[in-house]
């Protein structure tokens, strides 16, 4: 594959967002924009979103959905900013847009939402961020959280007033956000990175559906032993399996390739903004210059004076629009981001283990016991076959394979049991 072609295939992605088993309706949203083209990827990357609404009615679905779309409109119309301050830029216009639907109609007063943006460019990982949906990164078997929580929990942690593990830090509830977009007309935007970005590497976006519901080392092992597309699908049922009492989204971008060799030969559409000639004035001096010449060879003196005096005018305006150009394009020069002095916030050994397996094992047996106690007629046999071949895989320290062999059996039981409530919400829950 030759450079130009070779964004095509340096990322593998897989998306999903589900209502969950006590929710009404789904006020998540996600967006996934792979650049289209060699030079957009160059100039914009690729582009990942995870939004999680708040309001009542559809108030919050409305927000969510409206910054999924807005932003990735914003960011690629601003084509002469880099794309770090394009993206921070992006989210601001998108909370102005929010916050001023929500003042329009009474129903959807103080309407807001999380976000958390990725985009993935040639020169690293930037994310833009809002709120308490998370982003990840999984290099080997380090999983680490790139933003940090917008909650009253975290921001208590951050100023030194409580630890999230003390028995103060659990009992404050997790679910209340300090930022978001929508309810205010102006929002602060968290801009983590760039950070470097290699072949191998795993991005995982998600709400606190999913966060709120599995371990975040229980995420990172999965992560790193299922493909993007039943790993997306593992995680959403094992957090309907935990109880499932939010919305649960969850986006998973895998890199493939080197993205420095992806962007190779593009790199002239990378930069700050340059003065473009004036074609229109420098085609008109041009022209009075070659007519001054003709006039002195036929010795018409006083045209190629008056000539020479058009030219000197049409020369003297390039030279100012030029000016004018270098200054607007040096101003709209933002500050290059720095990587965080904070981020990654928290760390999490992914590699797969006794303990880790053994509390997916653990989910399906609760499973079992509820069904026995609320007479569900499951039928078992395929996820028995499933735990078996895990246990051996287990014995045999194969932990890889015993991993994903949990999986088949989680996705088997949650099958079995959308197939018995039928999408009723009642009833379902299983605390762990």
């Amino acid at each position: 594959m030759s450079a130009p072609e070779s964004w095509k295939a340096s990322i593998d992605f897989a998306l999903l967002s589900d209502l969950g088993m006590r929710r009404a309706n789904n006020q998540d949203s996600v967006g996934a924009i792979p650049a289209d083209s060699a030079g957009r990827f160059a100039r914009r990357g690729h582009l990942f979103l995870v939004a999680d609404g708040m309001g009542a009615h559809a108030a919050g679905e409305l927000a969510s959905r409206m910054a999924v779309e807005q932003i990735p409109q914003h960011y690629f119309q601003a084509s002469t900013t880099p794309a770090p301050e394009a993206l921070r830029r992006a989210v601001q216009q998108a909370n102005a847009e929010v916050y001023a639907r929500g003042r329009s109609n009474p129903e959807f007063h103080n309407m807001g939402t999380t976000i958390s943006a990725l985009a993935l460019l040639a020169e690293g990982a930037v994310v833009a961020h809002v709120g308490d949906s998370r982003v990840y990164r999984l290099r080997g078997n380090r999983f680490e959280q790139l933003t940090f929580d917008h909650s009253l929990v975290w921001e208590m942690e951050a100023a030194g007033q409580v630890h999230l593990d003390s028995p103060l830090g659990r009992s404050i509830p997790k679910n209340v956000i300090t930022r978001s977009l929508g309810p205010n007309a102006e929002v602060m935007v968290d801009l983590e990175g760039p950070f470097p970005v290699e072949p191998g590497d795993r991005y995982l976006l998600c709400s606190d559906g999913l966060s709120g519901e599995v371990e975040d080392a229980e995420i990172g092992m999965l992560l790193g032993c299922l493909p993007p597309e039943q790993a997306v699908r593992v995680l959403v049922d094992l957090a309907n399996l935990r109880g499932g009492a939010d919305n649960s989204t969850v986006l998973i971008v895998e890199v493939l390739q080197d993205f420095e060799t992806a962007a190779r030969g593009e790199a002239v559409l990378v930069g700050s903004p340059r003065a473009s000639l004036p074609w229109p004035l420098v085609a008109t001096a041009g022209v009075c210059l070659l007519a001054a010449g003709l006039l002195a060879w036929l010795e018409l003196w006083p045209l190629m004076v008056i000539t020479l005096i058009l030219f000197a005018i049409a020369a003297g305006f390039t030279a100012r629009q030029l000016l004018v150009a270098s200054v607007a394009a040096q101003r709209e020069e933002p500050v290059q981001p720095r990587e965080s002095s904070r981020s990654p916030y928290r760390t999490f050994a992914a590699a797969p283990n006794e303990a880790l397996l053994s509390r997916l094992a653990g989910t399906v047996q609760a499973l079992r016991e509820a069904a026995s106690e609320h007479d569900w007629q499951l039928q078992w046999e395929a996820v028995d076959r499933c735990q078996a071949k895990a246990e051996e895989a287990q014995r045999k320290q194969c932990w890889g394979d015993a991993v994903r062999l949990q999986a088949e059996a989680i996705l088997e039981t949650m099958k079995q049991l959308r197939e018995q409530r039928q999408g009723e919400a009642s009833g379902s829950r299983v605390d762990l």
